[in-house]
Order: structure tokens, then sequence, then C-alpha cells
């Protein structure tokens, strides 16, 4: 056959197929602000034989009743974009395919992966929908990308002699990036790089870019660490000029500054903090008075008296938003000299602070309130382990397991009284919080002890004590205090706001399907009920296998805490007003909130609520992905971890279900990996969404969220981040 005939062949075979409606729809969605007579349509999508363009003219009469396209007087046909075309943005899966969330619909949008046309995951995109559904996801096409949600990925380069790719780390990256040869920039075959996307034209199949930094060896340390911040865009080191515009600070007290602040500091100030912590932004003050109330100040670090709105510090910590944990080391937001210095309320140092001072009674009632400017003293610092044992013991004989020192040591009887009254008030306190509809939510944390090389050599949990709930309950009166302070003047004033809407009714009613697997019933009918039903699931499953999972799933169904300057409350702390105002030195919202509280206190006027309202989506969306970039070292070094365990056998408790395999995480060390439903032996397995299970096909065996199997580690894989495990069988009938 010629390659005349061949090519007429394919013309007609792709005319007669059932995509044919698709390719025609395609068309008008690509010049979706312009319409075509039929012998221009005919004419562009190359249609020649009498028999197609027949077709052709029923389709269009057939796309139009639909309501799909629309005819004008000319006879002419263009998309009707009514109804059908939205915004929104891209969120792609690791199997290729996407969603496109819109804000105004209920359900997501289905992209299958051939009508992303080049979308990349996060991407602000328009879509056209072909299916709606109302009860279920429709189904669209991405016809333009309005916003790149980032440019510059991570990967391993493989270099060719003139050409070479970038195979993207992240699994929702669906395409390699090509970089010609004098894009290289100096970097070698099969190191891990930063790349910059130039451009994806529509006829390339992969899009092409420039290598920007050589992170280093795929699999170590430093280079893993170095990734996970390059790859959601967040600094490593400040600028030298920044540094050096910090280094140049006066952070004396001077004399003429402390006359224009309350001087507190004759009254007994201390801090509570992690044992390992560098920075202090945060102390109590604690005063009885004649009357049998107790003066109480939270002391904040005063962070913007240091940083000056218009100065490229206050940029550069504006850009960062926040300070990200890794697990191995800390990117603050702030450079040294202030973030572990003039600004860290350390012991025996006097420092300026920002303070909301309260006379409680004892039975926690809030009679005085002052809020302003201070300098302060502290006195002492605690670990929260420290303060946990005279809370436990009533006594001041610091044993030396518990101590900052090595050595044992007696704390002043004044401190020891302070601390057990404060224990006792926050008790109240958080029972009143508990009982006004606040959520519990004590999650085990996971830590690792890493040698000095930084290898992980165990894993432990950290817990919340009384410790902790004392520190914690006290930081929630001030923030709350303080946005209260704001929010109920008169005259409406702009302020920052930690909000927390209502959760989903579809994820609660989720939860619930879950948790009745293990003899849960929740009623979720009355929406005032909701926080005390879920305390007490939360209450119930303390110390239970299930502890940890059904701890995850309801922290799922809570809506996602955010910055605004349109408050609406914080449902899971059950409060009408509440702001971050405690922790200036690692968040820029608590320094905004600072500026806005003594701006008002000097009687300023409401500043531009759109200026602040950017910031807070600014703040947002950086605090979303330094935590995101946090969960990745942790993963990062539950693989590592596990990497020294490979062929041993765990219990543990499967704590996903997919349609590709089911996850588990193992009890003792919280390492999460998956079984493919394809290795399971013995059967087919088939995902049974119903269930949250899988099913075998034969033996009917059901492996179901939240059971208890024992696993094998397969592989732990270092680059990728994840690991393999191999299914023994249910934990009541392996032998171990």
């Amino acid at each position: 056959m010629s390659k005349k005939k061949q090519r007429r062949s394919k013309t007609k075979s792709s005319h007669n197929s059932p995509k044919f409606s698709q390719k025609v729809l395609s068309f008008f969605r690509q010049h979706r602000d312009k319409s075509y007579s039929f012998n221009q349509i005919a004419d562009l999508l190359d249609l020649k034989d009498t028999k197609t363009r027949n077709r052709l003219i029923r389709l269009l009469g057939q796309l139009t009743a639909k309501g799909q396209l629309k005819q004008d007087q000319n006879h002419h046909f263009s998309l009707n974009t009514k109804d059908h075309l939205y915004t929104g943005k891209v969120d792609m899966t690791t199997r290729g395919n996407a969603y496109v969330m819109v804000d105004d619909l209920e359900h997501d949008i289905h992209i299958e992966q051939k009508n992303l046309n080049r979308a990349l995951d996060g991407d602000e995109v328009e879509v056209f929908v072909f299916k709606k559904r109302e009860q279920s996801k429709s189904e669209g096409e991405i016809i333009g990308i309005l916003n790149r949600h980032k440019t510059d990925f991570v990967g391993v380069l493989q270099k060719q002699n003139h050409f070479g790719f970038v195979i993207v780390q992240n699994p929702k990256m669906y395409t390699d990036i090509f970089v010609s040869k004098d894009h290289f920039n100096g970097a070698d075959d099969g190191l891990l790089v930063k790349v910059r996307l130039l451009e994806w034209k529509e006829d390339s199949d992969s899009p092409t870019g420039e290598i920007t930094e050589v992170l280093g060896k795929p699999g170590e340390h430093n280079t893993e660490m170095h990734a996970i911040l390059a790859d959601y865009g967040l600094p490593e080191k400040f600028p030298p000029e920044v540094e050096a515009f910090a280094d140049q600070i006066d952070t004396k007290i001077r004399p003429e500054e402390i006359k224009k602040r309350r001087d507190m500091r004759d009254t007994l100030t201390f801090t509570i903090d992690p044992a390992d912590a560098k920075d202090f932004d945060d102390a109590l003050s604690f005063k009885t008075l004649d009357n049998g109330n107790f003066e109480i100040g939270i002391h904040i670090a005063d962070v913007a008296h240091y940083v000056q709105p218009d100065t490229i510090l206050d940029e550069e910590a504006y850009n960062r938003a926040t300070s990200i944990y890794l697990v191995d080391r800390v990117v603050p937001m702030l450079p040294e000299v202030l973030s572990n210095g003039a600004c860290s309320l350390r012991p025996n140092e006097e420092k300026y602070t920002f303070s909301a001072v309260f006379e409680i009674t004892p039975d926690t009632k809030i009679v005085n309130e002052w809020f302003g400017r201070t300098v302060t003293y502290s006195d002492a610092r605690f670990a929260y382990e420290e303060a946990q044992h005279i809370i436990e013991t009533k006594s001041g004989q610091i044993p030396p397991q518990t101590s900052l020192t090595k050595k044992a040591y007696t704390v002043e009887k004044s401190i020891i009284e302070a601390i057990l009254q404060l224990d006792q008030l926050a008790k109240k306190m958080r029972l009143k919080r508990m009982s006004s509809g606040a959520i519990s939510f004590d999650k085990v944390e996971v830590k690792f002890n890493l040698s000095e090389d930084n290898s992980p050599l165990g894993v432990h949990f950290k817990t919340s004590k009384d410790a902790n709930k004392l520190i914690e309950e006290f930081m929630l009166l001030a923030n709350r205090k303080v946005s209260e302070f704001i929010g109920k003047q008169k005259t409406q004033k702009t302020f920052v706001y930690r909000c927390h809407d209502e959760p989903d009714d579809e994820k609660l009613e989720t939860l619930n399907k879950v948790v009745s697997k293990f003899g849960y019933n929740l009623n979720f009918k009355n929406h005032k009920n909701i926080a005390n039903t879920l305390n007490k699931l939360l209450n119930d499953v303390q110390g239970k296998k299930e502890q940890n999972l059904v701890d995850t799933l309801t922290i799922r169904t809570m809506s996602k805490a955010y910055y605004s300057t349109q408050n609406i409350g914080h449902y899971g702390l059950a409060f009408d007003y509440y702001s971050h105002f405690t922790s200036p030195i690692r968040r820029y919202p608590d320094v905004m909130a600072h500026r806005l509280l003594q701006h008002y206190l000097d009687q300023g006027k409401s500043v531009s609520e759109t200026e602040y309202e950017d910031k807070c989506k600014h703040a947002s969306e950086m605090e979303k992905l330094a935590t995101n970039a946090e969960r990745d070292s942790i993963k990062y070094m539950q693989v590592k971890f596990i990497q020294n365990h490979e062929d041993t056998e765990f219990l543990g408790v499967i704590s996903g279900v997919t349609d590709f395999g089911i996850f588990v995480e193992i009890i003792e060390n919280k390492c999460e990996g998956m079984v493919r439903l394809r290795d399971i032996k013995g059967d087919h397995y088939d995902f049974n969404q119903e269930h949250y299970a899988v099913i075998g096909r034969r033996t009917k065996t059901m492996y179901q969220l939240g059971d208890e199997v024992y696993v094998r580690v397969k592989k732990a894989d270092l680059i990728k981040r994840n690991i393999d495990f191999e299914l023994l069988g249910a934990a009541d009938e392996v032998l171990i």
C-alpha cells in the first residue's frame, strides 16, 4: 500500500472511531472564542470524504441540541461555554490523571491524562466540563493554563551526549524534563539537581528546562534535606545582605526604651520549653495579689521592635513567613542573631517583650486585662520534663535525668508554687474549653534519636503531658484575648485572625463508616453535638491499637486552619475570636498581629483590609509548604531507619486502602509502607471502596482499613522515599 493510501486509510479509520465526537469537541475547546461554518470546520479537521462530512453535519446538530455547542443566525457554530467552563486548581494523582478543584462546585472535575494538555499539579487552569454529573465527579478537559503553580523541580539528571532528561522525584509529576547540553550548567550524570521549566510547546512530549543548581548525590543525607527544601521552593540560607542588616541592629536594652514600656523585671518570670529548644519566644510571669487573685503575664518576644517594616529583614521574614522544622535541623524565619539572641527570652537576661497581662480569680474568671510593650527578666528556664516533674512530685528536687544539666538541683520555692498554681488554673481552663465544644487532639508525634552523622538510631513518641498543656492553655488565652480585644471594638478594624471552619459533612460520614468497624457509634445529626461526639471517640480509643488510625482520620475530617482578615472563629478550639500572637520568632502572622495591636493601642485608624488579606493568603500558603517539607523529612528518616530492617517482620495496622495497594503503618515505629495488590499471594484482590477494603476474588479474604497484619520489609528506597512491604497475613492468622 502506498504512503498516500496509508494516510487516507488512517484518516478514514479515525473519523469512524467512537472518539470522533470527542475530536470535534476538542477542536471547539481549543478555539472557544471563535465561531465556524460547517465548511470551515470540515476543512480545518481535514474531512474530505462525503460520508464523514455527513456525519459531521449530524454531530453538530446533536451537540447543539445537547447545549454543548450553539449556532448563530449565520449558521456558524461555537462552543457553548455557559455552565461548562470553570476555573480551578489541578490536583494530580500519582497514577497520571487529575482532578480540578473548583470553589463553586460540590464535586471535583475528573481529568484523564490525555485531557491534561500540559497542565501540572497545582496549576490554576480553565477546564471545560463535557460530562456533567450531580452526584459524582464530572469529566472535563483542561483548555487553558492561567498560572503555573511552580516552575522549579527536583530530580535526577540522566545525560546523553548532547541532551539529557531530569527524572523528577515528585510522584505527581507525570513527565520528565528535557535539558539541552548547553543548559546542563556543569551537572554530571546521576546527580540530584534543581531544574527550571522554560517552556512546553504544544507539539512536544516533554517540557524543556535548564539546571539551576546541583544538589548532590541522591541518597546522601544532606543532599536529600536540601532537595526537600528545594522541591518546595523554600529557602535554606539567608542572603548575605540580610545577615549583615540583622548583625548591625542595636540589640542592647536601653534606658530610654525601658521608659516607654511597662517594667516587669521584678515580677517572677520563667520559660518552659522543649529541652532541645534554642529560641524561647514566650514566658510566663506569676504574682499572687492581696485580694487572692493572680496576676499572670504572657510575655512574648518583641520581634516587631527589631523587624521594622520596609526593610530587607522584614521582606525576608515575610517571604519565608514561617520557620521550617525538618527532622535534623531548623530553617529559621529570622537570622540567628535575633531568633536565638535578642528575641530569645533566655534565663537571667533582660528582654523587650509584648505582653498580655491578666488578673485571674482562682476559678479562672478574668477580671482585668492589659496589653502592651514591656521589659522582662527571665528568672529560670525549664524543660517540659522538669516542669512535669514538679507537677507530679510537688517538689523542686530536680534529678539529673530530667534536667537540662547533668547535675541535680533545687528549684526555688516561689517558682514551685507558681508552677503548681498555674497547672491548677490551666486544668480548669482546659475543662471549660472542652465543655464549650473544643476538640481534644493529642496526636502522638514521631521523633528520631539521631547519631552525630544524623543516622536514625531509634524512634520515640512525643506525647503531651500536664506541663505541655499548662503552656498551651496560657498561650491560647493570650491569642484569644488579643483577638477579642480588636474584634469586639465598636468600630471594625482590620486584624489577622486564625480561622477554622466546621468539619465537612461528607468526611464525617466517612469517619463514621470507618470507626463503626471498631464498634464505635457516632451521631452527627445535631451539629452542636459534633465536638462532644468526636471528643468521646478520641477518649474511647486512648491506648487501643486503633488509636493512631482513629486520631489521624478524625484530624482529616477537620477543615484546614488558615489566616484571614475575615473572622469566622476557630471551630476546633471553640473560640469566637482567635489569632496567632505568641510565636513571632517563627511565624510572620504573629509579627503582623503585634504591629496591628500596637497600632490600635496608639489609636491608629484601621489599615487596608485588602493588603492584609493578601498577606494572610501568602502566610497560609507558606505554612502549607513548610508542613509538607516537614512531613517529607520525617518520611525520609523513616525510610532511612527501616533500611536497616529489610527482611524483618513487623506487626502493623492497615492505614490506607486504594485500588492499587494497601498502606500499612508499623505499630512500634509508625513507619508506613505499601503492599501492592499484585504482590499479594494466593488470590487476585479487588478494591472495595464501600468497605475500605480489598477482597480476594476466589477466597473472599478481606483486608480492611484498621486491620492488624504482619508484614515483611521488602525494600526501602531512600531516593523515592517509599517503603515496600510483603504481606504475611492477618495478625490473628500468622504465627511469628
